[in-house]
Order: C-alpha cells, then sequence, then structure tokens
C-alpha cells in the first residue's frame, strides 16, 4: 500500500501539465476593481509627492476609468503625469510603496472570481503572466503575492537608481500587450493558440485576438459588443452588473469618490 510520500507523487502525476500554454491576464478592471495606477499616485500624495490638486486630477480620471472603461486620452494623460511626478524617486523607495499599495488598497479590491481563474491555469501547470499598464515595479508586486508565473509592465528609464521621468520604450498598453505577449511567446517557447488571454477593454482587443483562447472579464460596452459578435465567453463579477441601475452605479462611484476625497483630506491636514 503506497505511503503517504507516494500518495502524493501519485495525485500529481494526474494532473495535466500543460507546457507551452500561458494565460496573460490584464490587471485593471480585469484583475481588480479600478486602475493600479491611481492607487500608486494615492500614495505618492500620502507622502506628499505632489499637490491635492494633482491627486483630485487621479482621483477624477480613476471616477471616469471605472464609469466608462478605459479612455486612451486618459491614459496618456495619467502616464505623463506619473513620469513628470516620478522623475528623481529611487526605485526602492517604489518597490516598498508598491508593496504598501498593496497590502493597504489592491488586495481588497482583487476579483474573486478573477483570482480563482487564475490559479485553476496555475494547478494545471499553465504559466500565468500579468500584462498592464502599470509600472513594472507594482505589476511584479501583484504577480509575486498572488504566486503567479510573473508581469509584463510599463518600465520607466533609470540612472544611478533613480527614475529619470522617461519610459524605456512605450506604456504597455493596447496594441503594445499583444506585442510584449509575441515576445515571451517567442522566448518561452508557447503556443499562443492553446494560451488564454483576459481583458475588460476593447483596447486589449490585438491581445485578446492573438490567442487561441480569448476570454472577457467585466467588459466596456465595445468589447461586450465584439465578445458578442465573436462569440467570446464573457465573465462579470461586478455586482448588479453595469447594466443594472445606472443611478446606483453612481451613487456607488460617487460614494467611493466622496471617500477618497476625504483620504486626500485627511492627508493634507497637519498632524
Amino acid at each position: 500500500m503506497p505511503d503517504e510520500k507516494d500518495a502524493a507523487v501519485l495525485a500529481d502525476a494526474k494532473v495535466p501539465q500543460h507546457t507551452g500554454e500561458a494565460a496573460f491576464f490584464d490587471v485593471d478592471n480585469t484583475l481588480m476593481k479600478g486602475a493600479s495606477l491611481f492607487h500608486v499616485a494615492r500614495k505618492m500624495y500620502e507622502r506628499k509627492a505632489f499637490t491635492l490638486s494633482q491627486a483630485a486630477g487621479f482621483a477624477w480620471k480613476q471616477f471616469k476609468f471605472v464609469m466608462r472603461g478605459e479612455n486612451m486620452e486618459d491614459v496618456h494623460a495619467v502616464r505623463d503625469s506619473a513620469l513628470t511626478l516620478a522623475a528623481g524617486i529611487s526605485v526602492d523607495d517604489i518597490k516598498a510603496l508598491g508593496e504598501e499599495v498593496y497590502d493597504e488598497m489592491i488586495e481588497s479590491r482583487i476579483w474573486p472570481g478573477t483570482k480563482a481563474l487564475a490559479e485553476q491555469h496555475l494547478r494545471v501547470g499553465r504559466k500565468v503572466w500579468l500584462v498592464t499598464a502599470t509600472p513594472i515595479e507594482v505589476a511584479t508586486v501583484i504577480s509575486t503575492r498572488l504566486g503567479l508565473t510573473g508581469a509584463l509592465g510599463t518600465v520607466g528609464e533609470i540612472e544611478n537608481g533613480t527614475y529619470t521621468g522617461r519610459l524605456v520604450g512605450d506604456i504597455l498598453h493596447g496594441p503594445a500587450k499583444a506585442v510584449a505577449v509575441q515576445l515571451v511567446a517567442d522566448r518561452e517557447g508557447l503556443d499562443l493558440d492553446h494560451c488564454w488571454a483576459y481583458s475588460d477593454s476593447a483596447n486589449d482587443i490585438p491581445l485578446l485576438t492573438l490567442v487561441g483562447h480569448p476570454v472577457v472579464i467585466n467588459p466596456d460596452a465595445r468589447l461586450r459588443r465584439h465578445a458578442r459578435e465573436n462569440n467570446w465567453p464573457v465573465y462579470d463579477f461586478r455586482s448588479g452588473r453595469r447594466a443594472a441601475t445606472l443611478g446606483l452605479k453612481a451613487a456607488t462611484v460617487g460614494g467611493a469618490i466622496y471617500g477618497l476625497w476625504r483620504g486626500f483630506s485627511r492627508f493634507r491636514s497637519p498632524r
């Protein structure tokens, strides 16, 4: 009769190991509610890296992002602001900030349904990568904390241990995600026809069409239409769904923005 060790080996042997396969997950509104970069900005505000008016600008973009999904104009505006603010900050500080942001703001916003999908891929032996416009340092923290394979994110230029305020390449967004995933596939020997990709945004259609198994999570209106036309699976983990009552959603988001404003005000007040 096999002992416990032998039984464990036999159990592991029964799990199919999908070598050459991987799953790629967007982060904002796909893995977590809202925009991860916003929470980085909020934490930088707490550290007095920028002004209240700049913080309000980030809050407004977060509000629009939650309400209507990604907008390229807002994405580039956030990118430009973040680069300006990051200039001169040390890499070690950003890494430490990423850990704090995950513990205090991101972990509680992870969609359990999306996390379960990622864990299922890991259980059957697929590699799981995050693909996001979020800075690579923060994306790596999220990936590590969730036990994923790795992360692809936006890379800031570094000189002498500090950020210069310039990018290496471009922000990892839209078509750039498909390019990055293709590079990973080439390096890792992945068969993209047997890979999966998950996103909420029509901006990620190039990524979704690159793989054999595109899946839509919490989609914006344009991606939902595209998914329906192409018979792609759709998961919506938002409570009440976006199609429920606009009034309820507006009240919920309005409350969130009020809470954010109160948080910024608290950190502005003298201690």
